[in-house]
């Protein structure tokens, strides 16, 4: 009964060639042209395996024959089997219905309401919940349109990828089987278990587990959303969750934002890297540092900027800047509160800072933003207006409220100088020194230094004419005090205290030579002097050295007098002759 069955399908299919009415077809499956029939060789004929009823029906599929019950065809090895069939055989043509299901000879299955297949052309269009299957992953979608010779299946309503472990949503797909790439576009959404991956255009190799952007493309962490990457083009290891970022790219982290030119970064242990035009932003901290390589170390809320790297603490007032050769920023638990952090910025080598009150330079700087104690470590040197302050070690003092300097500490070999008047180019300076040094400010300017241990000073005495109303030099007063208590004003530096061991001395001008206006270890220095915040972004400004002009002629002219005195003495003693 079997093998009747089988020889009356094979007849009837000779018989179709007589229907010549022709199929109408999904436009994706476009018919030959009908003055340019295609020749179609027996072998590449869609061969019927199975039915259980031929039917024909004048009122139904235009009068073609068709199958019923348990069918199975097969084209090319591909086995194609529904509840119905309908065979138009002129045009190698076929159309599914009800539970149908396509075997491929690579392993995929497609699985589907009703299906359309041109054997010519071996492209097809599955419709009603289509289930494409592979070892691979799992797609559905309304509509799929597949092409055997290309080895591609194609949505364009809307379709849903998973893979075991991701699901991927996108308004458009195209699958190519060969290489288990899918390339998606249209709002695609892949939902990791552990991350959200959104944007216009993204390529998943089901091989290699990797994902390629195309657009603006977000990977949102579900733990902690605000943690995130934003990027144009990039690649994305879905195993390893490491991402390559190539264009305009941007990873949120901690309440921190790293942009660079190319980047790369690891979800899993947190480190992070980025080359060319690198900012890290720190809107808590209002801070940001720029350079051209940085990393960061998320896990330990640490990161490093090098390659002519700077860094800005944005205030209301007046901001400062920072740069050396290698910036490191940090926040650590405050040990009387583990659940208060504290940021911290360490500039190394040749640091540099600039403020429009304080302008310095140290081999290291370190500075406790949240507490604001900066510390200048190796040669520091501190310039404010026309006064310096250098010694081993410098710290300052911020007020946190008001943003400005409220105090200085110099430890070790502390030596602070004014210039008497900023307004001329004379060669004169006040001086204090000492081993240990305290400043205050007031207003933004130095107001008054406390020195301790073999403290000295070296003080011009200026006094007003009571006709003329006019500063006089009296001379300069030299002190040595065990604590020496200074005041500066704007053109004079005064000393209010002078204790333990006192000693001072005012030499009128005509009476202290040159050489003593100056302590041994005078060091006034303007070549490498900040003097606007640019400046930071240089080892040294290199200015050209100040020359001052020294005012000597009160003592070359007391000099005089006493060379010529000397002379005349000399004059009226008596020669001796040789006899």
């Amino acid at each position: 009964m079997r093998i009747a069955l089988f020889l009356l399908l094979f007849i009837s299919t000779l018989n179709f060639a007589q229907d010549k009415t022709p199929v109408k077809r999904d436009p994706y499956l476009q018919a030959p042209s009908p003055t340019q029939p295609q020749q179609v060789r027996p072998e590449d004929k869609v061969k019927i395996i199975h039915a259980d009823e031929i039917k024909k029906d004048p009122e139904k599929y235009d009068g073609n024959q068709y199958f019923t019950g348990h069918v199975q065809i097969e084209h090319q090895g591909s086995i194609l089997t529904a509840d119905e069939v309908v065979l138009y055989n002129e045009e190698n043509f076929v159309k599914a219905i009800g539970n149908t299901r396509l075997q491929n000879t690579d392993g995929s299955v497609i699985t589907a309401g009703e299906m359309e297949y041109d054997a010519n052309t071996q492209k097809g269009v599955a419709r009603k919940n289509v289930v494409l299957t592979d070892p691979k992953q799992t797609i559905k979608t309304d509509i799929l349109y597949y092409d055997r010779l290309a080895n591609q299946a194609y949505f364009n309503t809307g379709g849903t990828i998973s893979d075991g472990q991701n699901v991927t949503y996108a308004k458009v797909g195209t699958y190519f089987l060969n290489t288990r790439v899918v390339d998606l576009t249209g709002n695609v959404k892949i939902e990791t278990p552990q991350y959200t991956i959104e944007g216009p255009n993204i390529k998943q190799n089901q091989n290699t587990k990797i994902a390629d952007f195309n657009g603006p493309t977000t990977i949102t962490s579900k733990t902690n959303p605000r943690n995130r990457i934003y990027t144009e083009r990039g690649t994305y290891k879905m195993d390893s969750k490491e991402a390559y970022l190539t264009k305009n790219s941007r990873i949120f982290y901690n309440e921190k934002i790293l942009t660079g030119d190319d980047m790369y970064y690891n979800q899993i242990s947190g480190f992070g890297k980025a080359t060319g035009n690198v900012t890290l932003d720190d809107p808590k901290e209002r801070r940001y540092i720029k350079g051209g390589y940085g990393e960061i170390f998320e896990k330990k809320d640490s990161a490093m900027m090098t390659k002519s790297p700077y860094a800005v603490k944005v205030m209301e007032k007046d901001s400062i800047y920072f740069a050396a050769e290698k910036i490191i920023s940090y926040q650590r638990p405050d040990s009387l509160d583990i659940k208060v952090k504290k940021s911290y910025l360490r500039a190394f080598k040749k640091a540099r800072i600039y403020k429009s009150n304080a302008q310095g330079r140290a081999d290291s700087i370190a500075f406790n933003e949240t507490d604001g104690i900066m510390h200048m470590y190796t040669n520091p040197i501190l310039w404010s207006g026309e006064k310096q302050v250098t010694g081993d070690k410098v710290e300052a003092y911020f007020n946190t409220k008001t943003e400005d300097i409220d105090s200085l500490k110099v430890i070790g070999n502390a030596f602070a100088i004014s210039k008497v008047d900023s307004l001329n180019l004379k060669d004169e300076f006040n001086q204090v020194k000492g081993k240990f040094m305290t400043v205050y400010y007031e207003k933004n300017a130095i107001k008054e230094a406390r020195v301790v241990g073999n403290a000295q000073s070296i003080v011009y005495v200026d006094d007003t004419d009571q006709e003329t109303k006019k500063p006089e030099r009296i001379g300069i007063t030299l002190s040595t005090c065990g604590i020496i208590g200074a005041l500066f004003e704007e053109r004079a530096l005064q000393i209010i205290s002078c204790s333990i061991g006192a000693v001072s001395d005012t030499y009128p001008m005509s009476m202290i030579e040159p050489s003593k206006r100056k302590f041994p270890d005078f060091n006034w220095n303007t070549k490498d002097r900040i003097r606007k915040w640019q400046d930071i972004l240089v080892d040294t400004p290199n200015n050209e050295e100040i020359q001052y002009t020294a005012d000597n002629e009160l003592f070359d002219k007391a000099q005089k007098a006493i060379d010529d005195e000397k002379a005349k003495e000399e004059a009226k003693k008596p020669k001796r002759t040789r006899k």
